[in-house]
């Protein structure tokens, strides 16, 4: 990859001006009625009373929906083959029959979750200066990062093997999960709310062939967290599905607050877990724009965080092929759908709002 100029930055996404004043007000609407009434209080029910069950009700939902169509599907072919000449009937009211399963289905979606994706977005929320940035801005952040990352791998337990482990296991990692969220509320009280502890999903050996983390269920309420993969990365996944759970549905602000909310968590292992997302992301950047930079950054990595990020590797690489690749695209179909014209690659937006959140204030020693 080639390096870029010194002087070269990193392209921010604005909105055109033409149709900016209606887009603004349909962004506050949607903000005023619906994310901060309508869905925060639905939601809580619904969440509230899934919460009850210690396992994950969608992965049950999820799991019965399939077999019962599988077996919807058998039960029809079995039919049009024993009665020929209804066919053309039976055809069309198996038709009808999914279109308003579907409409029923995508309504309730709407109602439960959809329009949030036009909800204010965080940085509005949290005055964040985001615009473009050097590669020389994007370095510090790195650097910054690399420094918090290394103090507390110091601070956290490890397994034989020497890569971060939780002694309490993933099942404690997520009943502490909301502690972060409950200070971060002191500050934007948009993230508050009482809602159902994030769950483990029992199929997260499926979920990580897939390439998922996790998944918010608007119709459960429920946040679910993919627990097969190295420890240092469940916390910062709960906190990043936690975030949908209070409404905010862009993938980039989810990694944003799944960071803030795990940086301000009075548990190291959190706090670790969001810094280490948060360098990913941000080395991920660096080393698109700047390969040399990148090079010599990494080097700076202590032991235990090169471990740590060797063995994510090892599971991403262990679990990659077709079938993570066809979700990769349906869910880059999903984003785009749902108002995140970049598709995946929104996920890269994750970096601007840090470069705003720590803008200005890092201290000099990082601006090397």
């Amino acid at each position: 990859m080639m390096s870029v100029k010194r002087d070269a930055t990193i392209s921010m996404t604005k909105p055109d001006n033409e149709g900016f004043s209606c887009t603004i007000a349909a962004l506050t609407v949607a903000e005023r009625y619906y994310s901060r009434t309508v869905y925060r209080y639905l939601s809580q029910i619904i969440s509230s009373i899934t919460g009850v069950f210690p396992f994950s009700v969608a992965e049950v939902l999820i799991i019965a929906v399939l077999l019962l169509i599988t077996a919807g599907v058998i039960y029809s072919i079995l039919k049009l083959v024993r009665s020929p000449a209804e066919r053309l009937k039976l055809v069309i009211k198996q038709l009808s029959i999914a279109a308003v399963a579907v409409s029923v289905v995508y309504f309730s979606f709407i109602m439960t979750w959809g329009l949030n994706y036009h909800r204010v977005s965080i940085a509005s929320i949290a005055n964040l200066d985001v615009r473009p940035a050097s590669v020389e801005e994007l370095e510090s952040l790195c650097r910054y990062l690399i420094d918090r990352a290394n103090g507390l791998r110091e601070l956290v337990e490890e397994d034989r093997d020497g890569v971060m482990i939780c002694p309490g296991g993933a099942g404690d990692i997520l009943e502490r999960a909301y502690k972060g969220y409950e200070l971060a509320s002191e500050v934007y009280p948009e993230l508050g709310g009482k809602y159902g502890r994030p769950k483990g999903v029992m199929l997260s050996g499926i979920m990580s062939y897939q390439g998922i983390g996790g998944i918010y269920f608007p119709f459960t309420g429920e946040a679910n967290v993919n627990v097969s993969g190295p420890h240092f990365m469940i916390p910062f996944t709960a906190s990043h599905e936690m975030a949908h759970q209070r409404g905010f549905a862009r993938e980039d602000e989810a990694n944003y607050i799944g960071y803030l909310t795990s940086i301000m968590h009075p548990d190291y292992d959190f706090r670790y877990s969001g810094t280490m997302a948060a360098l990913q992301y941000s080395m991920n950047a660096l080393r698109r724009q700047d390969m040399d930079r990148y090079k010599r950054l990494k080097e700076e990595y202590s032991d235990g965080v090169a471990r740590d990020f060797q063995a994510w590797y090892e599971h991403c690489k262990q679990h990659e092929g077709f079938v993570s690749r066809t979700t990769d695209r349906i869910n880059d179909a999903y984003l785009q759908a749902n108002a995140q014209s970049d598709g995946v690659r929104s996920y890269g937006r994750m970096v601007d709002l840090l470069l705003a959140h720590y803008r200005d204030v890092l201290p000099d020693d990082y601006h090397r």
